[in-house]
Protein backbone atom coordinates (compact mmCIF):
# COMPACT_ATOMS: atom_id res chain seq x y z
CA UNK A 1 0.00 0.00 0.00
CA UNK A 2 1.25 3.58 -0.90
CA UNK A 3 1.33 6.18 1.35
CA UNK A 4 -0.59 9.05 1.89
CA UNK A 5 0.95 12.06 0.07
CA UNK A 6 -0.76 14.15 2.45
CA UNK A 7 -0.69 14.09 6.88
CA UNK A 8 -4.05 15.27 8.14
CA UNK A 9 -3.42 17.03 11.70
CA UNK A 10 -5.38 19.46 13.88
CA UNK A 11 -4.33 22.92 13.42
CA UNK A 12 -2.38 23.74 16.97
CA UNK A 13 0.50 26.26 16.49
CA UNK A 14 -0.33 29.76 14.55
CA UNK A 15 1.61 28.93 11.40
CA UNK A 16 -0.69 26.03 11.14
CA UNK A 17 -4.01 28.46 11.81
CA UNK A 18 -2.49 30.65 9.18
CA UNK A 19 -2.15 27.65 6.73
CA UNK A 20 -6.01 26.76 7.09
CA UNK A 21 -6.59 30.51 6.78
CA UNK A 22 -4.71 30.46 3.26
CA UNK A 23 -6.26 27.66 2.00
CA UNK A 24 -9.63 29.18 2.76
CA UNK A 25 -8.89 32.40 1.07
CA UNK A 26 -7.90 30.70 -1.98
CA UNK A 27 -10.97 28.20 -2.36
CA UNK A 28 -13.64 30.74 -1.19
CA UNK A 29 -12.40 34.37 -1.67
CA UNK A 30 -10.11 33.89 -4.72
CA UNK A 31 -11.98 31.11 -6.69
CA UNK A 32 -15.64 31.27 -5.56
CA UNK A 33 -15.80 35.45 -4.81
CA UNK A 34 -17.05 35.03 -1.33
CA UNK A 35 -16.09 38.20 0.19
CA UNK A 36 -13.51 38.35 2.73
CA UNK A 37 -15.46 40.34 5.50
CA UNK A 38 -17.76 37.57 5.91
CA UNK A 39 -14.77 34.36 5.25
CA UNK A 40 -13.41 35.25 8.70
CA UNK A 41 -14.92 35.35 11.83
CA UNK A 42 -14.93 35.16 15.33
CA UNK A 43 -16.08 31.84 15.75
CA UNK A 44 -12.13 31.11 14.08
CA UNK A 45 -11.06 31.99 17.48
CA UNK A 46 -12.91 28.91 19.28
CA UNK A 47 -13.12 26.72 16.56
CA UNK A 48 -11.08 23.52 16.32
CA UNK A 49 -9.26 23.69 13.01
CA UNK A 50 -7.76 20.46 11.06
CA UNK A 51 -5.70 21.06 8.23
CA UNK A 52 -3.94 18.73 5.21
CA UNK A 53 -0.22 19.56 4.36
CA UNK A 54 1.37 17.83 1.53
CA UNK A 55 4.51 16.00 2.68
CA UNK A 56 6.73 18.84 1.84
CA UNK A 57 4.68 21.43 4.27
CA UNK A 58 2.41 22.77 1.25
CA UNK A 59 -1.44 23.27 2.19
CA UNK A 60 -3.64 21.45 1.10
CA UNK A 61 -7.29 21.51 2.74
CA UNK A 62 -9.16 22.60 5.68
CA UNK A 63 -12.24 22.62 7.73
CA UNK A 64 -13.22 23.44 11.42
CA UNK A 65 -15.60 21.89 14.31
CA UNK A 66 -17.24 24.27 16.41
CA UNK A 67 -18.78 22.88 19.19
CA UNK A 68 -20.91 23.60 22.55
CA UNK A 69 -22.54 27.35 22.39
CA UNK A 70 -20.91 28.24 19.79
CA UNK A 71 -22.25 25.46 17.24
CA UNK A 72 -25.91 25.53 18.95
CA UNK A 73 -27.01 28.50 16.34
CA UNK A 74 -26.26 26.44 13.39
CA UNK A 75 -27.10 22.96 15.06
CA UNK A 76 -31.08 24.02 16.35
CA UNK A 77 -29.67 24.29 19.66
CA UNK A 78 -28.52 20.81 20.00
CA UNK A 79 -25.01 20.96 22.28
CA UNK A 80 -24.40 17.33 21.49
CA UNK A 81 -24.03 18.36 17.67
CA UNK A 82 -21.04 19.95 16.71
CA UNK A 83 -20.71 21.66 13.22
CA UNK A 84 -18.80 20.95 10.32
CA UNK A 85 -17.45 24.32 8.13
CA UNK A 86 -15.10 25.93 6.39
CA UNK A 87 -14.08 22.81 4.64
CA UNK A 88 -11.64 23.68 1.50
CA UNK A 89 -9.64 21.86 -0.65
CA UNK A 90 -6.81 23.66 -2.90
CA UNK A 91 -7.35 22.95 -6.96
CA UNK A 92 -4.36 20.91 -6.70
CA UNK A 93 -5.58 19.08 -4.23
CA UNK A 94 -8.96 17.65 -5.31
CA UNK A 95 -9.35 13.96 -6.31
CA UNK A 96 -6.80 12.82 -3.78
CA UNK A 97 -9.18 12.04 -0.60
CA UNK A 98 -8.16 15.32 1.08
CA UNK A 99 -11.50 16.43 1.72
CA UNK A 100 -13.02 12.96 2.98
CA UNK A 101 -9.80 13.04 5.25
CA UNK A 102 -10.36 16.28 6.63
CA UNK A 103 -13.77 15.69 7.23
CA UNK A 104 -13.16 12.11 9.17
CA UNK A 105 -11.05 14.85 11.23
CA UNK A 106 -13.32 16.48 12.10
CA UNK A 107 -15.54 14.36 13.35
CA UNK A 108 -12.65 12.72 15.15
CA UNK A 109 -12.48 15.58 17.13
CA UNK A 110 -16.54 15.78 17.18
CA UNK A 111 -16.27 12.19 18.99
CA UNK A 112 -13.64 13.21 21.16
CA UNK A 113 -16.04 15.59 22.60
CA UNK A 114 -18.22 13.42 23.28
CA UNK A 115 -21.18 14.85 20.77
CA UNK A 116 -23.34 12.51 18.93
CA UNK A 117 -23.71 14.15 15.70
CA UNK A 118 -22.33 16.49 13.19
CA UNK A 119 -24.18 19.27 11.06
CA UNK A 120 -22.95 20.87 8.35
CA UNK A 121 -24.46 23.39 5.78
CA UNK A 122 -23.30 21.70 2.22
CA UNK A 123 -23.08 24.04 -0.77
CA UNK A 124 -25.56 22.03 -3.23
CA UNK A 125 -23.21 21.07 -5.49
CA UNK A 126 -21.44 18.75 -2.77
CA UNK A 127 -24.41 17.19 -1.27
CA UNK A 128 -23.20 14.05 -3.47
CA UNK A 129 -19.80 14.66 -1.81
CA UNK A 130 -21.34 14.67 1.92
CA UNK A 131 -24.28 11.72 1.15
CA UNK A 132 -21.49 9.48 0.26
CA UNK A 133 -19.82 10.14 3.69
CA UNK A 134 -23.18 9.55 5.47
CA UNK A 135 -24.89 13.11 5.70
CA UNK A 136 -28.24 12.99 5.21
CA UNK A 137 -29.65 16.58 3.63
CA UNK A 138 -32.90 18.34 5.76
CA UNK A 139 -34.60 21.73 5.76
CA UNK A 140 -34.83 23.64 2.56
CA UNK A 141 -32.14 25.13 0.56
CA UNK A 142 -30.90 28.34 1.05
CA UNK A 143 -28.31 30.66 -0.02
CA UNK A 144 -25.07 31.49 2.26
CA UNK A 145 -22.79 34.06 0.60
CA UNK A 146 -25.17 34.43 -2.64
CA UNK A 147 -24.52 30.33 -2.97
CA UNK A 148 -27.20 28.04 -2.30
CA UNK A 149 -26.83 25.22 0.71
CA UNK A 150 -28.50 22.53 2.60
CA UNK A 151 -28.23 21.93 6.17
CA UNK A 152 -26.97 17.96 6.40
CA UNK A 153 -26.65 15.63 9.48
CA UNK A 154 -24.73 12.94 10.19
CA UNK A 155 -24.80 10.68 13.44
CA UNK A 156 -21.50 9.57 14.91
Amino acid sequence: MTPQPYAVRVAEDPADREACFAVRKEVFVVEQGVAQEIEYDDYDVVATHVLAVREDGVPLGTGRLLYGEVAAAKTGGDLTVGSLGRLAVTKEARGLGVGVALVRAVEDAARARGLAAVDLHAQTHALGFYERLGYEAYGPEFADAGIPHRAMRRAL
